[in-house]
């Protein structure tokens, strides 16, 4: 097994040409899958390439580097709307694989638990994929296809996601139940992205997590939320089973699918009614 190290990322897309290199970003899920050993393809490792890291304005919108650490993300300081997403990030194992994951190698693991897919869809996240010279963008929706099923052609690597214009004076809320407090496989989770004008909701955003194959937005929920105000949150119906319908929960060994379920609505409640709260900060 060999693995190639390039601080450049022309040299990355050259090297991935021909199709026959398994992309390494963290690793934290790479190496606990037997991905590395003898008689395994070659290793492109990206973390010596500067401009796929971090975090910055991109027009009206923002860029987040395909290496971005999620400690880096939850560092740093950002808009509120950034908040479920920060959150999310301090969700992600423990401190040690924070400072090792990667936000691009967390959405190409496809894992239905993905911690940053819900917040990362609530802000309307889109992938940009790179091969030797082509580029395309996908949103992230799109992207994610399926359990452990990405988006991604032979020669293509993610380098980046970016998110369009924040809503003016949106905030941004992640909720996650787990069987304990820390390093633990989520039941279900939620992130939501809430806008207030003149005290009723103008932006409402939920996506959930560990729920069903793909992490998913609830557009039934975000409608009926919309012209809300925070006291007609208080007799809301949040156990319609009208806004869940996109999910399909499982039963496994963490929990059942009723449970989840019912759970999922709950941690809605929790996660809209804390942004609501948030946006009356400002």
């Amino acid at each position: 097994m060999s693995i190639l190290s390039p601080d450049r990322l022309e040299d990355a897309l050259l090297a991935l040409q021909g199709g026959t290199m398994d992309i390494l970003a963290g690793g934290t899920d790479f190496f606990p899958a037997g991905r590395a050993g003898p008689g395994r393809k070659p290793i492109l490792d990206l973390s010596q390439i500067a401009a796929l890291r971090g975090i910055a304005r991109d027009g009206a919108g923002w860029r987040i580097g395909a290496m971005t650490r999620w400690s880096d993300v939850w560092r740093m300081d950002l808009p509120p709307a950034f908040a479920g997403l920060r959150a999310a990030a301090r969700e992600v194992g423990s401190i040690q694989i924070q400072n090792s994951g990667t936000v691009a190698g967390n959405i190409c693991n496809a894992s239905p638990a993905a911690d940053g897919m819900p917040p990362l869809l609530t802000l309307e996240a889109e992938v940009e994929i790179a091969a030797h010279g082509a580029r395309r963008r996908v949103p992230l929706q799109e992207f994610v296809t399926g359990v452990r099923k990405i988006d991604l052609r032979p020669g293509e690597m993610v380098t980046s996601l970016h998110l369009p214009a924040l809503p003016e004076g949106a905030v941004g809320r992640f909720e996650k139940l787990g069987s304990r407090r820390y390093l633990v496989i989520s039941i279900s989770m939620v992130s939501a992205l809430i806008g207030v004008t003149e005290g009723r909701i103008s932006t409402a955003r939920v996506a959930v997590g560990a729920a069903s194959p793909v992490a998913q937005r609830l557009p039934a929920l975000e409608a009926a939320l919309t012209g809300v105000t925070a006291a007609d949150l208080a007799t809301f119906a949040f156990d319609d089973p009208a806004f869940y319908q996109p999910l399909s929960p499982i039963d496994d060994v963490r929990g059942s699918g009723a449970y989840r379920r019912e759970a999922v609505a709950e941690l809605c409640r929790r996660a809209i009614l804390s942004a609501c709260e948030g946006c009356g900060d400002d």
